[in-house]
């Protein structure tokens, strides 16, 4: 089934792919189906791949993978930013580090921005416990304090891991069937 790219229960690694998912007993170059056991790696939203191309190479993007997951899994693109939309405000040496998700709650409060960030924001927070190449974290490596993943999405509809969002996401297999 198709289905199977959202919800599959295993993947395909070699050794150092499988040291990177944390999984072990797997040796050598050659690539082998294994079993998941992390619920959070099932299906394309847990794999490296999609989660470093909805990266920036020095952090993670909530807007990005909000916005792949919009456009590749529920076919919804999103609206482009208007041209005068002001920029991430990136953490600065001397300045107490501020998380991904503060910096853009900032962004968000301007109601026209929300507009657009309240729908993409949500799918990507539930994917932040994931780093910039997919390494499963637990801490905001910045700012040093724990990974907020929660959010609300479009349907109201609580998040907060990547599977609470993969579950949401499979209650409307036909959206995604189409998108595909």
């Amino acid at each position: 089934s198709i289905m199977d790219l959202l919800a599959g229960n295993y993947t395909f690694v070699n050794e150092r792919l499988a040291l990177h998912y944390g999984i072990p007993n797997v040796r050598g170059q050659r690539f082998r189906r294994v079993t998941l056991t992390d619920t959070n790696r099932w299906g394309l939203l847990g794999k490296g791949s999609v989660l470093m191309v909805s990266s920036y190479p020095n952090r993670t993007a909530p807007v990005l993978r909000g916005a792949w997951i919009l456009e590749n899994i529920s076919g919804t693109p999103p609206s482009p930013p208007p041209p005068d939309v002001e920029g991430f405000k990136e953490n600065k040496d001397g300045e107490k580090a501020k998380t991904v998700r503060e910096i853009m709650e900032q962004h968000r409060a301007n109601p026209s921005c929300n507009a657009c960030h309240g729908v993409m924001d949500p799918l990507g927070f539930a994917l932040e416990n994931f780093d910039a190449i997919g390494a499963w974290r637990s801490k905001d490596l910045n700012a040093g304090t724990p990974i907020d993943a929660s959010g609300k999405l479009a349907d109201g509809t609580a998040v907060s891991s990547p599977v609470d969002l993969r579950q949401a996401l499979v209650k409307r297999p036909e959206q995604f069937a189409q998108t595909l």
